[in-house]
């Protein structure tokens, strides 16, 4: 079992599509097992986008992410399953949303390139984030989440499938 951070991003937020984004996970048996609307303020952003991303993509990428993540609310939440984090991440699509694939979260709700984003000086609307990795969800879910946050039931996939 293993637990994976997902963020609905303000745009995904402001389009009505946080049921359609815990729907997609539901169904394929992953387990919910924190969620909160969250209005992020800078310093959390920061904490969010570290310095890490400035070291892969410029100071004026981290900025843009900064700000967008910033704009509106976040919805968050942590997903628990089987391989939580790969099957997350194939729910969710590719980072560059013209690229992502039809079925997938960022595939039907968002369309945007990486070169669009560039001209227009805004990050890439792509409706979702997901830990990329174990060391990243780890992390990530402490900065996200309290343990009094997490909470802990059985779902039916439980029963038939991990039994």
């Amino acid at each position: 079992m293993q637990r994976t951070l997902v963020l609905v991003k303000p745009d995904g937020v402001e389009r009505g599509l946080v049921g359609e984004v815990i729907k997609r996970f539901e169904q394929r048996g992953l387990k919910i097992i924190a969620l909160k609307l969250v209005n992020v303020k800078m310093d959390m952003a920061k904490q969010h986008y570290t310095e890490d991303v400035t070291e892969r993509h410029g100071e004026k990428v981290r900025n843009m992410l900064l700000k967008y993540i910033t704009e509106g609310p976040v919805v968050a939440m942590i997903i628990e399953g089987v391989r939580a984090i790969e099957n997350v991440r194939k729910i969710v699509g590719t980072t560059e949303s013209r690229e992502a694939m039809p079925g997938t979260i960022r595939g039907d709700f968002s369309h945007v390139s990486f070169s669009y984003a560039d001209k227009k000086e805004i990050a890439v609307k792509n409706i979702i984030h997901a830990s990329a990795d174990e060391d990243d969800a780890k992390k990530e879910i402490a900065l996200w989440f309290s343990i009094d946050e997490i909470c802990d039931y059985k779902r039916c996939e439980d029963i038939h499938t991990l039994n």
